[in-house]
């Protein structure tokens, strides 16, 4: 834990918070925290900044806290992700999150598996669960958006164009005759297939959209491999 993630109902003053359970049993256990221990600290989609702990033990911890600081700006990116099985989901939030990708679009597609959709990992809150870790671990602050659409052919139809209409729009491709670009400045929307990839005709539809496809070279890679590899090219970190 980088950074101890703080939420509103945390607070019991204006400047001093109360946290319990997983975040707490970290301090006590791991920082081997006591009072007066300085600790990074932020408050979930606001600021962050540090925290003196007035009182701990293996149950509670109670922190003043001084929040002025600004969370790291965002790559301009939107990623569009054809839903992995759950436990790559999990690992790919996660890893999305640390990179600070704030939008987020779970789509269907024809090599997705219709049980994945039945998944708990699709609730809101098992998804939050990685989230907030994500957002531990790059000390960032704010929560990305996650949208869900089931349907392939409405979303790419009705939804997509107004989703794209100012930014550069990619799609990974192992059979493309581009190379992802590189340290870009412009928004960007990314759309990333399922293990195989996209077939023939769902590439179709991204390209009528003004979708262009790129790869990453001659290396087929896994899907959680690749993203933050298109990313890191994407956008110079």
């Amino acid at each position: 834990m980088n950074m101890v993630l703080l939420f509103d109902q945390d607070f019991y003053a204006d400047n001093k918070v109360s946290i319990v359970g997983r975040r707490a049993e970290h301090i006590y256990n791991i920082h081997a925290a006591k009072p007066g221990t300085q600790l990074q600290v932020g408050l979930l989609n606001g600021k962050k900044g540090t925290g003196e702990i007035i009182s701990i033990d293996a149950s509670s911890v109670k922190i003043e806290v001084a929040l002025n600081t600004l969370p790291p700006s965002p790559p301009p990116l939107t990623i569009i992700l054809a839903l992995p099985r759950p436990k790559m989901l999990r690992r790919i939030i996660f890893t999305l999150t640390t990179l600070g990708v704030k939008k987020i679009i779970l789509i269907n597609s024809y090599r997705v598996e219709k049980s994945y959709w039945q998944s708990p990992s699709l609730d809101l809150k098992n998804l939050n669960n990685f989230i907030h870790l994500g957002l531990e671990q790059a000390k960032d602050t704010i929560s990305p958006t996650i949208e869900q659409h089931y349907r392939f052919k409405p979303f790419v139809e009705d939804t997509l164009p107004g989703l794209t209409r100012s930014t550069l729009n990619l799609i990974a491709h192992p059979n493309a005759k581009e190379t992802c670009p590189n340290n870009l400045t412009k928004s960007v929307t990314l759309a990333v297939g399922p293990e195989g990839g996209f077939i023939d005709y769902e590439i179709g539809k991204f390209e009528e959209s003004g979708f262009a496809p790129i790869h990453l070279g001659p290396r087929i890679l896994t899907v959680e491999t690749a993203i933050p590899v298109l990313v890191s090219k994407l956008f110079q970190f």
